[in-house]
């Protein structure tokens, strides 16, 4: 292939600044005197081509080389699009695949490359996965300024195998400076860490938080050529935030690269008056809180029982003011409605921290990148999330901490209209109830409005500028006023106070909020997936019970507007469709034929384990082991997606057969 002369003259450049940059042609210079220092011999007075070249090749210079160079086919007389942003390669050496990303060169990028981990030495023993086998897989998750970036899966191994880069843009966000690069002392400024998670899945699909490291990335500022290679410890999370649980290596790169570097003294200073200023903030805030809580105690020594939470521990284990766990939270055009908000964080899974040992409750408040990450969390990771979402919507809403029922502690959302409405929001299940306060010096004759809320006792209220403990008489939900206004109610702490450690960017220890992500699963084909899967398991199941299994696909067809219906009324509260589908069942099923159905939902996609939860329902076990004349069974799953790859699960189990 012939190249006209201004691309043969680029590509020569593009070759000689990759020579330049691996400093090839100072050790060839090594090699050379080397060699005629080692392998002249006395009556030879030159070495050949060919020595010279063995000696290279044999030093591994010419593999290197080779290596570094990526040759990609491409058309080479292709116009360029006119585009400021031309789009720049990235050739991973695992896969065959270009990989091009847009990069505007008036913009400031730092690269950052996952080189490999080690010292996992909890997977020591983790046998070498063979082709095609299901294993359990690490994924690094990152959040940068609004960004995040995911890493492909790699098996658990005690050295797991990470190689991703990831193009971070490094941007100031106040008005006026978007649109100019930002220089060293810019940068120097931006306070914000990279936020690192690692979830383990395992080969059912489960999630487990590993590690949650928060990464400094300005050292690279300070660094020779803008280029700074580290070794990330990554500690555990919860009881073992203590304990180390495998190191990873990291590269950070500036494009382009600084034109002036910072020295390592002034990036050091920065950062120690960064935290000198953070730590004086807190333990400002800490004094201050102490004296709070003694007034508190003042006004009535029992509310030293009371759920007060004014601080709580996150994964690793340190403590923060709780009004930092909430933000007002836009989901863009990812969530339309707040109930649909409601529905979202309804569908993220539940897990209570994992405890060694008895002893009841482990706490752990997780940092939403965890939370959303793993898909799933404890009641209070739901509660604040829920309440940031609603902050978002304009609503004025609060996380509530107290007891339901036996005592167990419990988060929830609560929410103040402007007439004065007090609704509380489960985040658990999705569910709304109005508060209509008991009088409890009405005499016993008045009719009182029994609560249908599960909620016993609050001890405070808080969102991200508001605390609030409650100082009435009784802490019971039922007779308590929400009248947040009221100071012999409700004690407040200093807005300005909590302002001083929960605002953002008041304090460099705050962990940033993430945006929420867009979905990557594909309903129709999810849905297709795990109803043959069912189809499957059901005829196995009636083949070992001696039965035969005629599936009826028209009626299974019938049963999607229920599903959709189902799935309509728990996001709004509001029953639609039902007349459509009965009257259209009563039409498919033959005079003297019986119809059964059996609904039922989940939160997770695997199909074997949600066909046993099904078979320990009496009704659905009645309908797939069902016996007669003219039996014929339908199954229907419709899979709602949500932000994050949460998803709602609707199954439906059904059969017709001669009464």
């Amino acid at each position: 292939m012939s190249l006209p002369p201004e691309k043969a003259s680029e590509l020569k450049q593009l070759i000689h600044q990759q020579l330049s940059k691996m400093d090839v042609h100072g050790r060839i210079r090594e090699i050379l005197a080397e060699t005629i220092r080692e392998e002249l011999a006395p009556d030879q007075q030159q070495l050949s081509t060919e020595d010279l070249i063995k000696a290279l090749r044999r030093r591994g210079i010419i593999d290197d080389v080779m290596k570094e160079l990526n040759f990609v086919t491409d058309n080479v007389d292709q116009e360029l699009p006119s585009s400021p942003k031309q789009p720049v390669c990235f050739t991973d050496r695992q896969s065959t695949l270009l990989k091009k990303t847009n990069i505007d060169p008036t913009r400031r990028y730092l690269y950052l490359q996952v080189l490999g981990g080690k010292a996992f030495l909890e997977h020591l023993q983790e046998p070498e996965p063979l082709p095609g086998q299901v294993c359990s897989t690490f994924t690094l998750c990152l959040h940068f300024r609004n960004q995040r970036f995911r890493s492909k899966p790699v098996p658990c191994a005690c050295e797991p195998d990470f190689h991703d880069g990831f193009l971070l843009e490094v941007h100031r966000e106040s008005l006026g400076d978007g649109t100019r690069m930002a220089d060293s002392t810019t940068m120097l400024s931006i306070s914000d860490p990279i936020h690192m998670v690692l979830i383990k899945t395992d080969i059912f699909g489960e999630t487990t938080l590993v590690a949650s490291y928060f990464l400094e990335w300005r050292s690279v500022l300070g660094s020779e050529n803008g280029v700074t290679n580290l070794t990330v410890e990554l500690m555990g999370v919860g009881t073992e935030s203590k304990v180390a649980v495998g190191i990873l290596n990291i590269k950070l790169e500036m494009y382009p690269a600084l034109n002036q570097t910072l020295s390592q003294e002034v990036v050091n200073t920065q950062l120690a008056l960064e935290r000198q200023k953070t730590a004086e903030k807190e333990r400002l805030f800490l004094v201050y809180a102490k004296q709070w809580w003694r007034e508190y105690l003042q006004i009535r020594p029992s509310h030293s029982s009371r759920l007060v939470k004014i601080f709580a521990q996150d994964e690793n284990g340190i403590n923060r003011p709780v009004c930092s766990y909430v933000k007002p939270l836009r989901a863009g055009r990812l969530l339309d409605t707040p109930r649909q908000a409601a529905r979202f964080v309804n569908v993220l899974g539940y897990e209570r921290a994992p405890v060694i040992g008895g002893g009841g409750k482990q706490e752990q408040w997780c940092t939403l990148l965890a939370f959303l990450c793993r898909n799933k969390g404890d009641c209070e990771d739901h509660a604040n999330l829920l309440c940031s979402l609603l902050l978002g919507y304009g609503l004025e809403a609060f996380v509530c901490v107290g007891t339901k029922a036996k005592g167990v502690p419990h988060a929830w959302v609560m929410t103040c209209g402007t007439d004065g409405t007090i609704t509380f929001w489960e985040s658990l299940t999705g569910h709304r109830y109005i508060h209509k306060s008991t009088n409890p010096d009405e005499p016993p004759v008045a009719e009182q409005p029994k609560p249908l809320y599960p909620y016993r006792t609050v001890g405070c209220v808080f969102n991200h500028q508001m605390f609030l403990g409650n100082c009435q008489p009784s802490d019971s939900v039922e007779v308590c006023v929400f009248d947040l206004n009221d100071e012999s109610k409700w004690k407040p702490m200093s807005e300005e106070a909590i302002k001083s450690v929960c605002a953002p960017g008041a304090t460099t220890s705050l962990p940033p909020f993430p945006p929420l992500c867009a979905s990557t699963i594909d309903a129709s084909v999810t849905s297709n997936e795990i109803e043959m899967q069912l189809r499957l398991l059901v005829s196995e199941h009636r083949k070992d019970l001696g039965l035969t299994t005629v599936w009826e696909d028209q009626l299974s067809y019938l049963l999607s507007p229920a599903l959709a219906s189902y799935e309509f009324e728990r996001t709004t509260s509001i029953s639609a469709g039902n007349e459509e589908f009965q009257d259209a069942i009563r039409r498919a099923v033959p005079d003297g034929h019986t119809f059964k159905g059996f609904p039922i939902h989940f939160v997770y996609r695997n199909a074997r384990r949600a066909f046993a939860t099904c078979l320990r329902s009496p009704f659905c076990e009645e309908i797939i082991c069902c016996r007669g004349d003219q039996v014929r069974l339908a199954v229907r799953v419709r899979v709602f997606t949500y932000p994050e790859s949460a998803c709602a699960v609707w199954i439906m189990f059904a059969c017709e057969c001669a009464s």
